[in-house]
């Protein structure tokens, strides 16, 4: 049962007030961008995971994976429509172990529970049924589709390396699946070749060697069936943990002009029944480990530069499900939105959060459709942080993440705020920087127009709550099952932007011109 609250309760303020107050300021660098995202940077997923899906004593799945959910719930498609558009990748483990019940495969057997199998199931199958349907709904709903192929068609597992499958990839299955997808006229923004095959694996492994000739074959496919550059989908890969060895060969060996799109995962926060969970989400020097996976990924695409950059196809934070007491509640921010601003730094362009819905990490609770904090943070950062991102400078408690963007809508700068700290508010004031000349002092920013702030808090102060305050209006679904109204509160220009402990703002400033945002 969901309480509906009106008002976020009055002990939440009085505390944010208590708490110490830093003066910070924060520098904008907009003579020119650092990083460019895609205008659709944030991503979600759906899996094929079945109900049967259990780690750590617990089966989150539900009826969420691909194959069973429910595509009729209002709340589902106002969740979507309200991104307009969102942009959905249907992948995940089970993708290489699933055929498509087309052409010459008439059996269609549903994942059954088999030990011995890769993760644990034995070969499900897509029928065009259900893909009718799907498609249906991504239609109706204005999604932005990426679909995950089985890219094991036609290997076997090696017989004496554990988890290396070999020979060729087998196309046919996919010629079938992708003629029917044409006929039909849905369509396809992008084709992911494989999940987790890279490197070391997960459950599965291909040699990087055998990879690059393989996506050889799937881009030339998809040249012959889409005969317009127009609506030709996109090739991606390897859609698996970044290791710079077999990522080089894999591009080596397939060359310029084939891989549209260089894709890796993230689970930076390990295991999700680490005890020490919440723990690695608040503490800024681990979060900032991971950034040697996007510099590693970045410096990659700047040597072969496939045309779509590089994108994070999946981050759950958590691996397995995620993490049952923290990825649903208000702290999981922390760590997801602070991804999202580390990666756009780096030139990331497209970041997949695992997933709309299921485990313990959807975005989406997966019986009722009611949004966990998340969303939100995901919806207005949609909203909100253009595609030119910018570099800021600040000298002040670690805690305090900033990140700076064009705003979506121009005029002006959006800036995201993350302060980590639980007993520590802060006071920001703004600085455009000096362009050319780093002796000089920055230009101290005095705004004229009212600010547009969106403050973030947990409902009680308890960050391990899972409903979210916007401006002290709890985030609750409305009786019409929409996505509730999320409107900014307008600051007077001339005060400092206050951020309490423990809470998120995005912040947009209208008249903040910079020439990069232009």
């Amino acid at each position: 049962m969901y309480f509906k609250f009106t008002f976020c309760p009055i002990i939440l303020l009085l505390w944010a007030s208590l708490s110490f107050a830093q003066n910070v300021n924060v520098v904008i660098h907009g003579a020119a961008s650092i990083a460019k995202t895609d205008d659709n940077f944030v991503c979600v997923t759906l899996d094929w995971w079945p109900a049967e899906k259990c780690d750590y004593n617990q089966c989150p799945w539900g009826k969420a994976g691909i194959l069973n959910l429910d595509l009729r719930y209002g709340a589902l498609i106002n969740a979507i429509k309200a991104f307009n558009p969102l942009r959905i990748k249907v992948g995940g483990s089970l993708q290489d172990n699933v055929v498509y019940k087309v052409g010459e495969v008439s059996s269609c057997p549903n994942f059954m529970k088999r030990e011995d199998d890769l993760f644990g199931f034995s070969q499900g199958c897509l029928s065009m049924e259900r893909w009718d349907q799907l498609n249906r709904f991504f239609n109706h709903t204005g999604v932005k589709l990426t679909f995950g192929l089985n890219a094991l068609f036609g290997r076997n597992e090696s017989q004496t390396e554990k988890g290396l499958w070999i020979g060729d990839w087998q196309p046919q299955n996919t010629r079938d699946f992708m003629q029917y997808t044409i006929s039909k006229g849905y369509k396809v923004d992008s084709y992911e070749f494989g999940n987790q095959l890279s490197g070391s694996g997960m459950g599965a492994k291909v040699d990087a060697k055998q990879y690059g000739k393989d996506v050889i074959v799937l881009k030339n496919l998809v040249k012959e069936l889409y005969a317009h550059p127009e609506t030709q989908p996109k090739v991606l890969g390897p859609g698996g943990f970044y290791e710079e060895k077999w990522f080089n060969t894999f591009l080596e060996v397939s060359g310029q002009g084939i891989v549209d799109g260089l894709t890796h995962h993230i689970y930076n926060l390990g295991p999700g029944d680490d005890p020490n969970m919440m723990n690695k989400i608040l503490d800024p020097s681990y979060l900032n480990q991971v950034s040697q996976t996007y510099k590693g990924v970045s410096d990659v695409v700047n040597k072969f530069r496939p045309q779509l950059g590089a994108w994070v196809s999946e981050s759950g934070g958590a691996l397995n499900g995620g993490s049952k007491d923290v990825s649903r509640t208000f702290a999981d921010g922390f760590w997801y939105l602070d991804q999202m601003g580390m990666a756009s730094t780096y030139d990331q362009k497209v970041f997949c959060r695992q997933a709309l819905i299921g485990g313990n990490y959807g975005l989406l609770n997966a019986t009722a459709f009611v949004p966990n904090p998340d969303y939100y943070g995901a919806l207005l950062w949609h909203r909100l942080m253009g595609s030119t991102v910018l570099a800021v400078t600040k000298e002040s408690d670690p805690n305090l993440r900033v990140y700076a963007h064009c705003a979506k809508k121009k005029p002006g700068v959006s800036l995201i705020f993350i302060n980590m700290s639980k007993d520590r508010s802060f006071n920001i004031t703004l600085s455009n920087a000096k362009p050319g000349d780093a002796g000089k002092p920055n230009y101290e920013f005095v705004g004229k127009q009212n600010r547009e702030e969106y403050h973030l808090r947990a409902l009680t102060g308890d960050i391990k709550d899972d409903i979210v305050c916007l401006n002290d209006v709890p985030m609750v679904q409305t009786d019409s099952e929409d996505i509730s109204a999320m409107d900014p509160k307008l600051v007077d220009a001339s005060t400092p932007i206050s951020i309490a402990a423990q809470s998120i703002a995005y912040v947009t400033i209208r008249d903040f011109e910079v020439p990069a945002c232009v």
